[in-house]
C-alpha cells in the first residue's frame, strides 16, 4: 500500500466527526480535524473509523455497485459496465483497498494505541478492525495484516513494504483476537465510549456478542477447508462468554442521521442515479415461495405493476427495456425525492447493517444440520425458523405473514442436503444489502444455484475474488506478487496470475460444499433463472 496508507492515520481529511449527542447527532456535529491525528480524541476517531467503515463495505461503490452484482441480488439496467465486470478491475477496486487501510484502519488502531488500558475502548475498536480486516481478506485473499498499520516516520522501512500475509494465518488470529476481546469485556471495564459508539451506544454486553458472533461467521467460512477448525472455533464461538446474538436487538447496525450530510449511502445513490434493479435470481426465489419481503425488496415495475427481475450482464441496448419492466430496489431505501421521480422517503436515516442475528441463526442452522460446533440435527429447525423469522422482522414483516411462508412448500424444513439448500438460500436473501457477504456465502455454498454471469461479460466465471490495487503494483509490487504466486500454490484452478479466478485459502476446495454442484457460477455450465 501507499507509505501514506501506513505512516497516517486521518491526516488529510478535511473533518472528523464530533462525539456528543446519541447516535444520530454522533454523525450530525462536526469538529475540525487537528494536523496531528494523534491528538483526535479516541470518542472522536472511533466514530469516524465506524461511519467511514459503514459507508465504505455497505455503501454505493464496494457494496451497490460491485458485490451485490457478484452475488446478483441486483442487477444493472443503465450503463452496465460493473455487472458486466469491465469496471471491477484493480483500477475501481483499487480505494477500497488503499482507504480500508487508509481511514477506518488506521483510525482503529489510533483507538487502540491511545487506550491500551481500557477494554471498554479498545475491544469495540479491534472488533471493527476485524470486521473491515474481513472484508478485505475475503475480496483480495492474502493481505497484509500483521505488519499492516505499524508505519510511521521512524518505522523500519520493511513496514512501509509490508508482506502479504496468509488468509489461514488472518483467519486463525480473528479467533485469537475475537476470544480474547470477548473474555476482556467480561471482566466488566469502567470504561466505554458511550454516546461516540455509534453501534451499541457504548453496550459492552452487545459488543461481546458480536466479537462472538463475527467468530462463528469467520469459522463457518472455512468449513469447506478446514471441517476440523470450523467446528472448533464455531464450538467456542457459540460457549463464549455473553454468547452469540439472540434476538434482533443484538442487531449491529448503523442507523444514519438522514441529515442530508450523513445519510445511507444505497439512499444517496438513489437520489440522482437509476441504474438497479432487482435482479431475476433474486426475483425468481422471492416469487417461488410467495416471500412477504418481496414488496419490501422491490418495487411493481413501471411497465405494468407486476413484480419482475432483470438479467444480469445484458448489454446497454438489451438492459434498457428493463428500466421500465424492471422491479426497482424497494421505497424503504429510497431518500423521497430524487432525479427521476418521488420514492419512498425514510431512506436517508434507513440503518446499514454490519451483522444480524438473522445470520447467526443461520450459521447455527448450517452447524446443527451438519453436527458441528457441538449442535445436532435436531436442533437446525428452530434455528433455521428463527432465522427467516429474524430477516423478516428486521424488515419490517411480522405477524401471519410469517407465519404462512413458514408453512409454503418449498420453505418447510427438509433435513440433509436439501435443508442444507434451503438454509443458504434464506441466508443469501437475509443478507440483502451487504453484498460482501451474500458473494462470500455464495462462492462457499454455490447457493442459489442460478448465479452465473450474464452474456457480456467480461469473464464465463462469477469472480472469486478482487484483483489487487494497482497501487501495491507501483510501491510494493514484489510483494503482491509473492502473495498472488502463494494462493496459486494452494489453488486447483488454473490460473496464476492476479485474476478473478484466483482462489483464496478458503476456497480452494469448493467440491467439498454438499450443495455444490458441477458447473457452479459457469455461464453455460450453471442453471438460469426464471424471466
Amino acid at each position: 500500500m501507499r507509505k501514506q496508507n501506513l505512516i497516517t492515520a486521518t491526516a488529510g481529511l478535511a473533518l472528523v466527526l464530533g462525539t456528543a449527542g446519541c447516535n444520530t447527532d454522533n454523525l450530525t456535529n462536526l469538529n475540525k480535524n487537528p494536523n496531528n491525528p494523534a491528538d483526535v480524541p479516541v470518542a472522536t476517531l472511533f466514530t469516524n473509523a465506524t461511519a467511514n467503515a459503514a459507508g465504505r463495505w455497505l455503501g454505493s461503490s464496494y457494496d451497490l455497485r460491485m458485490t451485490e452484482f457478484f452475488s446478483q441480488h441486483l442487477a444493472e439496467v443503465q450503463y452496465p459496465d460493473e455487472d458486466q465486470y469491465t469496471r471491477t478491475r484493480a483500477a475501481q477496486t483499487a480505494p477500497h483497498f488503499n482507504n480500508g487501510y487508509a481511514t477506518e484502519l488506521a483510525d482503529l488502531q489510533k483507538v487502540i494505541e491511545n487506550a491500551p488500558d481500557d477494554a471498554g475502548i479498545t475491544g469495540p475498536a479491534r472488533i471493527m478492525q476485524i470486521w473491515v480486516f474481513g472484508y478485505l481478506t475475503d475480496s483480495f485473499g492474502d493481505i497484509p495484516y500483521f505488519d499492516a498499520l505499524k508505519g510511521s516516520p521512524d518505522a523500519p522501512p520493511e513496514t512501509l513494504h509490508p508482506v502479504y500475509d496468509a488468509q489461514k494465518d488472518i483467519y486463525a488470529d480473528f479467533f485469537t483476537s475475537l476470544g480474547a476481546v470477548s473474555t476482556a469485556l467480561q471482566a466488566s471495564p469502567t470504561g466505554d465510549l458511550g454516546q461516540a459508539d455509534l453501534v451499541y451506544g457504548g453496550n459492552l454486553l452487545k459488543w461481546q456478542r458480536l466479537a462472538n458472533s463475527l467468530r462463528a461467521r469467520y469459522a463457518l467460512r472455512l468449513v469447506n477447508k478446514d471441517p476440523a477448525t470450523a467446528s472448533a472455533q464455531l464450538a467456542a464461538a457459540f460457549a463464549a462468554p455473553g454468547g452469540v446474538f439472540q434476538s434482533n436487538a443484538d442487531n449491529a447496525e448503523l442507523r444514519w442521521p438522514g441529515d442530508g450530510v450523513y445519510n445511507n449511502p444505497w439512499a444517496v445513490d438513489f437520489a440522482t442515479r437509476d441504474d438497479h434493479r432487482i435482479s431475476r435470481v433474486m426475483m425468481e426465489i422471492l416469487r417461488n415461495n410467495s416471500d412477504p419481503r418481496m414488496p419490501v425488496f422491490a418495487q411493481p415495475a413501471v411497465s405494468d405493476g407486476a413484480f419482475r427481475g432483470a438479467p444480469n450482464a445484458f448489454s446497454a441496448s438489451a438492459a434498457a427495456p428493463y428500466i421500465t419492466l424492471g422491479s426497482r430496489i424497494g421505497e424503504v431505501l429510497y431518500p423521497g425525492a430524487t432525479a427521476y421521480g418521488f420514492f419512498g422517503g425514510g431512506g436517508n436515516s434507513w440503518p446499514s447493517f454490519i451483522m444480524s442475528y438473522a445470520e447467526v441463526a443461520f450459521i447455527q442452522a448450517e452447524a446443527a444440520e451438519r453436527s458441528l460446533g457441538g449442535l445436532n440435527p435436531a436442533q437446525a429447525p428452530g434455528f433455521y425458523a428463527a432465522g427467516i423469522t429474524a430477516s423478516m422482522n428486521q424488515w419490517g414483516v411480522s405477524g401471519t405473514p410469517v407465519a404462512t411462508y413458514l408453512l409454503q412448500p418449498g420453505v418447510v424444513y427438509a433435513a440433509g442436503t436439501p435443508g442444507l439448500n434451503q438454509i443458504a438460500r434464506e441466508k443469501w436473501l437475509a443478507l440483502f444489502t451487504d453484498g460482501g457477504q451474500a458473494w462470500a456465502e455464495w462462492r462457499r455454498t454455490c447457493v442459489p444455484n442460478t448465479v452465473k454471469p450474464g452474456p457480456n461479460a467480461l469473464r464465463a466465471n462469477v469472480p472469486r475474488r478482487f484483483q489487487y490495487s494497482t497501487t501495491e503494483t507501483s510501491v510494493n509490487q514484489a510483494n503482491k506478487l509473492a502473495a498472488v504466486a502463494a494462493m496459486a500454490t494452494g489453488d486447483p484452478g488454473t490460473t496464476t496470475t492476479d485474476e478473478y479466478e484466483l482462489r483464496m485459502y478458503w476456497d480452494t476446495n469448493p467440491t467439498a460444499a454438499p450443495t455444490y454442484f458441477v458447473g457452479c457460477g459457469n455461464r453455460t455450465g450453471a442453471p438460469s433463472p426464471a424471466p
